[in-house]
């Protein structure tokens, strides 16, 4: 290990790291909340004093939904602001970490263990609370080793940069916005949680709506009505021979997940008073887009099964199939870049051990980047499997190796003066 590596290492102040990050947990930063808002801010000041130059701006929402790539959106937004750092350094940034800012609403407040989601509570090595994993932890890991460097005082011969970004979770319109702007990196790193593992891959998902129509009636007779539920079953169980095609052939890089295109619908409406036949269904869903595939190809085979379903009923009133919300495309590292290697070795190099690759059944931000010449890869502290519930919690230990691993990278990707 070098000098100037070994430096910025010990500059790393592991409490300070964890007061940190139950600070930004407290933050509820809820996508499309003033609170996200008041959260970027935040980082803004923290990066500047860093030592980074930080640029910070309000989104202008009118002229990045009319632009082409337009990622979509779920959550209702009046404002957004991007946030983009970068170091001192000849050139144009070696490396950017890359995070967002925003968490899922909370969901049943009795479930979370008695607990305030945002309290931040800490148990033993383990951090518990909305955000915690998904991805606060990785958020203050870039934080953390942007403090290293300024602390340590080694000085990088290209830049870093750090991306602090909105609306991730409903589509990505924070990475949009920061790519718009003219940030860009040779590499960059998204630090969501990846247990451990090197992603280098990500499914997409595409947000989806139904209408099925009904006929009706008095609930006393209800043979004169035809229920909206009734006819969407047929269509489920459609979307679920669907799912199964889809999922027949996984690649290895997948192994182990029997799954990674998972046609789920998440939200079901019908009816509008218990004694009539419901004359409307409404059913919201994500549809897994498989790597390397276009998202035209797959919302024309779902429109396409949709359309196929036999049913008399249907038949006549075919179901209004629309694609409202997050669009997220599917996106990989190129194969062989170096930036696969590097992360392997720097991860070795702190916890003993290689990580291994894999990909992710999930959208993110990551296609953006790769659409736009950067290419990405995710390794960040936390285990997905907790993030979006109301266990959602980070392991500490995990969130010192990932800050240590990242720091190497930093320095061995952007080299020293």
């Amino acid at each position: 290990m070098s000098d100037a590596e070994a430096r910025v290492l010990n500059a790393i102040d592991a409490a300070e790291t964890v007061r940190l990050l139950a600070e930004t947990v407290s933050v509820p930063s809820i996508t499309g909340s003033d609170a996200e808002s008041d959260l970027q801010h935040r980082f803004a000041r923290l990066l500047t004093e860093a030592g980074m130059d930080v640029d910070v701006w309000k989104l202008d929402l009118a002229d990045l939904t009319g632009r082409p790539g337009f990622p979509g959106t779920e959550a209702p937004r009046a404002e957004g602001y991007g946030v983009a750092a970068v170091s001192a350094g000849e050139g144009p940034p070696a490396l950017a970490l890359q995070g967002h800012v925003d968490v899922v609403p909370t969901g049943d407040l009795a479930k979370w263990a008695g607990s305030d989601p945002f309290a931040a509570r800490i148990t033993g090595d383990v951090l518990h609370g909305r955000g915690a994993c998904d991805m606060k932890a990785g958020l203050v890991a870039n934080l953390a080793v942007a403090r290293a460097l300024r602390r340590s005082g080694v000085r990088l011969a290209r830049p870093l940069a750090v991306h602090c970004v909105i609306s991730e979770e409903d589509g990505g319109l924070g990475a949009f916005a920061t790519l718009a702007r003219g940030h860009t990196a040779e590499a960059a790193v998204i630090t969501e949680p990846t247990s451990g593992a090197v992603i280098t891959a990500n499914a997409g998902a595409l947000t989806f709506r139904l209408e099925i129509a009904g006929r009706a009636a008095h609930g006393a007779t209800r043979y004169e009505g035809v229920s909206a539920i009734e006819v969407f079953w047929p269509v489920f169980e459609a979307i679920r021979r669907l799912e199964a095609e889809r999922n027949s052939d996984v690649p290895g890089v997948f192994a182990g997940n029997p799954m990674p295109y998972p046609i789920e619908v998440g939200a079901v409406r019908a009816g509008d008073w218990a004694s009539s036949v419901p004359d409307l269904l409404i059913a919201e869903g994500r549809l897994g887009v498989r790597l390397d595939e276009d998202p035209a190809p797959a919302r024309a085979a779902f429109e396409e099964t949709i359309a196929g379903v036999a049913h008399p009923w249907l038949r006549e009133h075919p179901p209004v199939v629309t694609w409202p919300g997050g669009q997220f495309a599917s996106g990989r590292l190129p194969a062989g870049h170096v930036l696969l290697d590097e992360v392997t070795r720097a991860v070795a190099d702190v916890t003993g051990r290689a990580p291994a690759e894999s990909a992710a059944p999930y959208g993110s931000d990551l296609r953006l980047y790769a659409a736009g010449g950067i290419p990405t890869l995710h390794y960040g502290p936390g285990d997905v499997r907790f993030a979006h519930a109301p266990r959602e919690q980070v392991d500490l230990r995990e969130l010192h190796e990932v800050t240590r691993a990242l720091a190497l990278l930093t320095v061995r990707r952007c080299g020293t003066l």
